[in-house]
């Protein structure tokens, strides 16, 4: 089987959620006060089904209401839908069945069941009844097992069509005419696959799965005759687990004593391996059935059940698979789970692979846990020779893989010790939420679930990494066993916030869970946050939290308290300022936050002694600053190469148009290329003494590199261009002497890798999904030298941006320079800004990037007077808002400036620095209306009247910041589709 062919495997997986669509509800009894009462056993026979229910781990027991006739069912009938009516005969047996028609007549689709104490006289009775409007007679032997026996019966056969014909799902089918011998088989028949389907369930990844998984259980029919048998087979056959069939039974309208031999023989013919068990009350019929092949009980055994279960669990594929050898019958292997299937495949020897795979034994097995795509797969192989068995073990082994792989995406498992493996993905320790990045991520991964081309898209994986949720409930636990809410919720500086909760202890149970996950990863590991507030629909939390990176390292102990230390720093960072700064900017309450924490591998490869992923991106289905044939619905996305952390910070990441990427603006001019492109990267260091202390900045363990130093290695191949500085060009290879430049130009323009179909991919997706627009974040890596994949791309985040669609008066938008204040042609944001009455703006002529740093200072004081106001403002200065680097920007942080309504990026004649648009600020921009301007005044693209500014009375005034306010609100409106805005002068 090929790649192909193993992918089709994804397509179909078992929807169990689909699975026992028609259920009993609501069940009827129809029985006099006497009959009800000595069946209920002086209590509710709606609470033992309800116990009995609880027991098997089975959802929605019935309702079951009691009337004493005939006419008070009819009545009842016509209130109420009922899904069963059970039937118990009083002195006249006949009443009963008369009855039981005159309800069939005008309730022709509900099952009708008459339960009878067990006597000869009732028999001799039942003998001379027309059962035409019965649909089962049971023997009441005063065991509520039988009402669940039958409620289970009658679901198996209202489902049957759908679930085994169309889902897989296998059928048990039990040859029995005798009433009183069904009656007491049934039960233990459906008690013994219900605590089997519970067993195998707890395979599943977390209780809801579990729960589900318990409705792939085989089904039961029961055939009272031959031909009833024979048209079961025909109809069920392709999904036949087994056969249990009684001796003598009616065969072409009269009483055959050897119907079940012959209908054995007749199944035998069609299906060579159908496993049957035959029960006889007759020894002499032991040795015909031995000398046939088929297995043998003896009705009249006292220890029939037990012997009942024995073979069932022998023959029909359920407990452990014990791999036997073929000449001998002993046993050489016991297979406990699938997972256990896949670690011992290639250690079965191979006359036992043929035997039991010849068998159908494997198939079989796999079948009864409900694992039907891999079965049936297993099944229809057709393994004839032993000089197959190297292909036939692989062909397992990657099936297996396959599925577990398909099993895990989509699913947000329980995290245990024993079963976090490398194919798991997504696992939550804990009970509580997920969190907003958390909840994100399951999100994505249920996308990536329902599209197979993610398994190979253009020759790319497209997928999450594997991660581990630590829910909120451990961050209650910790913040309350350590009691650190007093001197969390004070006014301390964040530095010791942060030392008291490194002193902290974490649950000791989390701590074994993190050891063990350790066992399992053996890459750096990026410890997120993922807050309940964090990335909502209407208010998200981006980039306020902590995100810490800690390298691998093999000593499991400091790993352990490096990763301890990066959790607490993550809760630590819901307390500093500039949390609770934006708390009150978005009116929430502090204490009202928790805050799961993911840990996530880190996207990447080791090059030289730095790990680090090939590119980090970010992407937005809203483009607000669309160039050339670009349209705003095209969407765009930032990419960079190195650690994602450096586009976040605001570093020069490449911009393009998913739909348009051979048109990038920043390498369309050699000038360009040189002056906007990446020059420096973040990476971790692998060899680099781990830290013995955390710091309140997240990045204070990541290296940063310079991308000319990096391309030494070769492994920024395909992302880098080479300046050649005689010929003044670059070209489009990471050879020669001149300086790298970071162009993307093989991935764009020559397709080495599909980074754009993905990123449209992902976006367009995203956006229907979310059914509004998304931004999201990705890292890739690009195999170089694998001739059969082009690498992996991991889809870590997405947000949804809420589009603002307020309508703005274009007779403003067209006012003359003269009544404008600020005008943009490259606006970011859409609609009417109202409320806002002052500016806060950079005194251009004062202004030096050297101060950059103590401007930021300053303006974070003024945010805060704005914030303690409940106030907003209009924004401007020169450079880039929120650069990490103070030769590009002014470098705020969000919470700095989260007051602010408009934010301009404005250029001076000696100051020109490409636009920002990379960072999470503009999630937060999108989410609150805010609106962003870029205006280069020297270049004619804009316009900004900063002597109109200046000519007018300061608020506040110092040597770099100057604060104007107006008696009345500005006129402020933005066009984001064509990516016009402005501010209008207020009237003087």
């Amino acid at each position: 089987m090929n790649e192909e062919s193993l992918s089709q495997l994804y397509l179909k997986d078992t929807a169990f959620q689909n699975l026992m669509q028609k259920r009993i509800f609501n069940v009827l009894l129809v029985a006099s006060p006497y009959d009800a009462f000595m069946m209920e056993e002086d209590g509710r026979v709606e609470e033992q089904l309800y116990f009995e229910y609880v027991s098997l781990n089975l959802s929605s027991p019935p309702r079951v209401t009691r009337v004493a006739t005939t006419e008070e069912a009819i009545a009842q009938l016509e209130q109420k839908r009922y899904d069963l009516i059970i039937m118990m005969p009083g002195v006249d047996v006949s009443q009963t069945f008369s009855g039981a028609k005159d309800i069939k007549k005008i309730y022709a689709d509900i099952p009708i069941v008459v339960l009878t104490p067990f006597s000869k006289e009732v028999s001799r009775r039942l003998s001379n009844e027309d059962f035409a409007g019965v649909d089962y007679v049971f023997s009441w032997l005063g065991n509520v097992d039988l009402l669940l026996a039958i409620i289970k019966l009658l679901e198996d056969k209202m489902n049957a069509d759908n679930d085994i014909n169309e889902v897989g799902v296998q059928m048990i089918l039990l040859v029995e005419d005798s009433v009183r011998f069904y009656s007491s088989v049934l039960p233990n028949l459906y008690k013994f696959l219900l605590k089997q389907s519970l067993i195998f369930s707890t395979e599943a990844l977390n209780e809801h799965e579990q729960m589900l998984r318990m409705r792939g259980r085989p089904k039961v029919m029961l055939a009272r005759d031959y031909e009833e048998a024979v048209e079961l087979y025909e109809r069920f056959g392709r999904n036949m687990l087994g056969v249990i069939t009684d001796v003598s039974f009616m065969r072409e309208g009269r009483k055959d004593s050897q119907a079940g031999l012959k209908l054995a023989a007749w199944l035998r013919e069609r299906d060579p391996y159908l496993p049957i068990i035959v029960e006889s009350s007759e020894e002499e019929n032991s040795a015909k059935v031995k000398a046939s092949g088929w297995q043998f009980l003896d009705k009249n055994s006292k220890k029939f059940p037990v012997d009942l279960g024995n073979a069932i669990k022998r023959d029909f594929g359920f407990g452990d698979f014990i791999i036997r050898d073929p000449e001998t019958g002993n046993e050489l292997l016991t297979i406990h789970d699938l997972k256990d299937l896949q670690r011992h495949i290639f250690d079965i020897p191979t006359k036992s692979l043929l035997y039991h795979a010849s068998y159908n034994d494997i198939s079989r097995w796999l079948y009864s846990r409900a694992l039907f795509p891999i079965a049936e797969v297993v099944k229809y192989h057709r393994f004839r020779n032993e000089e197959e068995a190297p292909l036939v073990r692989q062909l397992f082994f990657d099936l297996i893989v396959k599925y577990r792989k398909m099993k895990n995406r989509g699913v947000v498992a329980v995290f245990r010790k024993d079963r976090f493996d490398h194919y798991s993905n997504f696992a939550r320790i804990g009970q509580g939420s997920l969190g907003g990045k958390g909840r994100g991520l399951a999100f994505i991964d249920s996308i990536i679930k329902k599209n197979p081309v993610c398994d190979n898209f253009n020759g790319v994986t497209l997928t999450i990494p594997r991660t581990v949720v630590i829910c909120t409930d451990l961050f209650d636990e910790f913040m309350e066993a350590n009691n650190l809410y007093p001197i969390a919720l004070s006014d301390a500086p964040d530095e010791e916030i942060l030392a008291h909760f490194l002193k902290g202890k974490i649950p000791d149970r989390l701590a074994d869970d993190l050891l063990a996950l350790f066992e399992v990863v053996d890459r750096p590991l990026a410890v997120r946050s993922s807050s309940l507030l964090e990335d909502s629909h209407y208010q998200p939390f981006a980039g306020i939290y902590s995100t810490y990176m800690i390298p691998h390292i093999t000593d499991k102990e400091v790993m352990l308290r490096l990763a301890s230390d990066a959790i607490k720093g993550v809760y630590a960072s819901v307390f500093y300022a500039d949390s609770k700064a934006y708390m009150t900017a978005t009116s929430n309450v502090i204490d009202q936050e928790k805050m799961a924490v993911i840990i996530q591998e880190v996207v990447g490869r080791t090059a030289g002694k730095y790990y680090f992923p090939s590119f980090s991106g970010v992407g937005r289905s809203l483009n607000y600053y669309p160039i050339n044939d670009e349209e705003p619905e095209d969407g765009v996305v930032e990419v960079a190469i190195g650690l994602g952390k450096y586009i976040v910070d605001g570093g020069l990441s490449l911009r393009f148009s998913p739909r348009h990427p051979d048109k990038v603006l920043q390498t369309s001019t050699l000038d360009l290329a040189l002056r906007d492109t990446q020059t420096r990267m973040y990476a971790i260091d692998t060899e680099a003494t781990p830290a013995e202390e955390f710091k309140v900045d997240d990045g204070f363990n990541i290296s940063r590199l310079r991308v000319q130093d990096v391309a030494q290695t070769g492994a920024l191949r395909y992302m880098v261009s080479t300046y050649d500085h005689m010929d003044q060009v670059i070209r489009d290879c990471d050879e020669g002497s001149g300086r790298r430049v970071v162009t993307f130009a093989n991935v764009l323009q020559h397709k080495v890798f599909p980074l754009a179909e993905l990123t449209d991919f992902m976006l367009t997706t995203g956006q229907v999904e979310m059914c509004r627009p998304v931004e999201i974040e990705f890292a890739g890596v690009i195999d170089v030298k694998d001739q059969n994949s082009k690498g992996t791309l991991y889809w870590l985040q997405m947000r949804p941006i809420v589009e603002r669609k307020d309508i703005v008066d274009e007779n403003i938008l067209g006012l003359p320079d003269s009544e404008i204040l600020l005008r943009s042609n490259s606006a970011l944001g859409h609609g009417n800004i109202d409320n806002v009455s002052a500016i806060v703006y950079v005194r251009p002529e004062n202004f030096s990037s050297s101060n950059n740093a103590l401007i930021a200072r300053e303006i974070e004081k003024i945010n805060r007077n704005f914030t303690e106001r409940n106030e907003g403002y209009v924004l401007i200065g020169p450079g880039r808002w929120g650069s990490s680097d103070t030769a590009l920007g002014i470098p705020v942080k969000w919470p700095h400036i989260s007051s602010a309504r408009l934010i301009v990026e404005s250029s001076l004649s000696n100051y020109r620095i490409e636009p920002s648009q990379g960072t999470h600020f503009f999630q937060n921009l999108t989410s609150f209306g805010v609106g962003y301007f870029t205006i280069n005044p020297a270049s004619a693209d804009g316009f900004y009247d900063v002597d109109f500014l200046n000519a007018q009375k300061a608020e506040y005034e110092s040597e770099y910041v100057r604060i104007v306010r107006f008696a009345n609100s500005l006129t402020i409106g933005i066009n984001g589709r064509k990516g016009t805005g402005v501010v209008v002068k207020p009237n003087q």
